[in-house]
């Protein structure tokens, strides 16, 4: 907005495009929500300035003997500090209405998309192309489940598999531990043994230790 008040002193400003680098001249298509796959910009950005008539251009370039351009003045204050945090901050709270009614009307698209997408696959089924070929959709075969369903049993198979790594994890656990306990019997077993067989060599007088 700013941009745009600045630069309309030399003609029509037909619109303002801000990137975070300098690129080809071809214009960014508009986020479609304002929601989701939102960037932020942050440091230096670029912005284009497309005036409406080629004469603007030339007006735009002797601003630069007029002197520096202010963006922030009296009449047009910017907000900055503590006020643009708090203005940031209450920008970034979202309205659950508002939202709901978005996230509503995308899945209203999705749906019909889908359901015009059925329908021409339908039609298609079993019809043969011009070269005789003839299209055997999943569809055909074997309808597909929904999507919560089929979100369902993924979700089953993956707790399904994570308990089979825990079960797995704890049998080699307990299996460690049974193969310790079987060298510390052997280990006391052994030492048993070698006691009884000193004491033995030592009643027959035949010890020698060195």
């Amino acid at each position: 907005d700013s941009l745009s008040r600045l630069f309309s002193r030399c003609g029509h400003v037909q619109s303002v495009d801000i990137c975070d680098k300098p690129g080809p001249g071809e214009k960014k298509d508009k986020l479609a929500s304002k929601f989701f796959d939102h960037k932020t910009l942050k440091g230096f950005q670029v912005a284009y300035v497309v005036f409406r008539k080629p004469a603007a251009v030339q007006a735009a370039k002797a601003l630069s003997q007029e002197g520096p351009l202010l963006i922030s003045t009296e009449s047009h204050p910017v907000k900055t500090g503590i006020s643009k945090w708090i203005a940031s901050y209450e920008a970034s709270i979202v309205d659950p209405k508002e939202l709901k009614a978005e996230v509503d009307a995308y899945m209203q698209d999705y749906d019909k998309k889908v359901a015009e997408e059925e329908a021409k696959a339908a039609m298609e089924e079993g019809v043969p192309d011009e070269e005789g070929w003839v299209k055997v959709t999943r569809k055909g075969r074997k309808p597909g489940l929904p999507r919560t369903e089929a979100a369902n049993l993924r979700v089953l198979e993956k707790e399904k598999q994570k308990r089979a790594r825990k079960e797995l994890l704890n049998f080699y656990a307990w299996q460690h531990r049974e193969t310790k306990r079987e060298h510390i019997a052997q280990l006391r077993k052994k030492f048993e043994e070698d006691k009884q067989r000193i004491a033995l060599m030592r009643a027959q007088r035949k010890f020698r230790p060195y």
